[in-house]
Parts: structure tokens; C-alpha cells; sequence
């Protein structure tokens, strides 16, 4: 994987990350006042935590991060929990066919 910029202007191009940007926002900055970046660095530790272990997130069928995960790990109808050594072929991008396209999952 790489990195992958978006055009100026276009957070739409973007969604998932403008989405997490925006409850951070919501929910974390605009409800404090830093007096340090140790106090920021703190808060916003606080917050990662509780996003991803105890808020409900509307696309997990408002579960938690930590609940949708140890809901996942070892249903037998899961390929990717039958078989973790599984690789996953991938189509490859302009330019590049021809070259390796199956990508080990980690």
C-alpha cells in the first residue's frame, strides 16, 4: 500500500477519513481547551480510546470497534478466519499488468 492524495477541494473523494475528521472534531476538539500539548496529547488518547472501545458506530450496527471485531474473530463462515494465511488476488493498477498480483492478507 501506498499513499494516496486527494485533489484540493475535494473531500468528497475522501469520505471515510472526512467523516472520522469530523466527530473528532465534534466530539473531542471542539469541546476542550488545551493548555498544553502534553493536556492535548492526553485527551485525544482518551478519546481514541473510547472511540474505538466503547462508542457506537452507526456502520457496525451500533456496536464498538472492539465488539464488531470479537464478534468476527473465528466464524467458521468467515474465509479470511478459515484460512489466515490466505492470499488475495488483486487487480492491478494502470501499468502495472503482468506484474505479481496476489497480496498475502495480514
Amino acid at each position: 500500500m501506498g499513499t494516496r492524495l486527494i485533489e484540493p477541494g475535494k473531500p468528497w473523494q475522501n469520505g471515510f477519513a472526512e467523516s472520522f475528521h469530523s466527530r473528532l472534531r465534534a466530539e473531542c476538539l471542539n469541546q476542550e481547551v488545551f493548555y498544553s500539548v502534553r493536556h492535548a496529547q492526553v485527551l485525544l488518547d482518551d478519546w481514541r480510546a473510547f472511540y474505538n472501545t466503547r462508542r457506537p458506530h452507526s456502520s457496525l450496527g451500533y456496536r464498538t470497534p472492539d465488539e464488531s471485531s470479537e464478534q468476527s474473530r473465528g466464524r467458521p463462515d468467515d474465509p479470511l478466519c478459515a484460512n489466515p494465511t490466505a492470499n488475495v488476488a488483486v487487480r492491478p493498477s494502470p501499468g502495472q499488468e503482468g506484474k505479481a498480483n496476489v497480496v498475502p492478507l495480514i
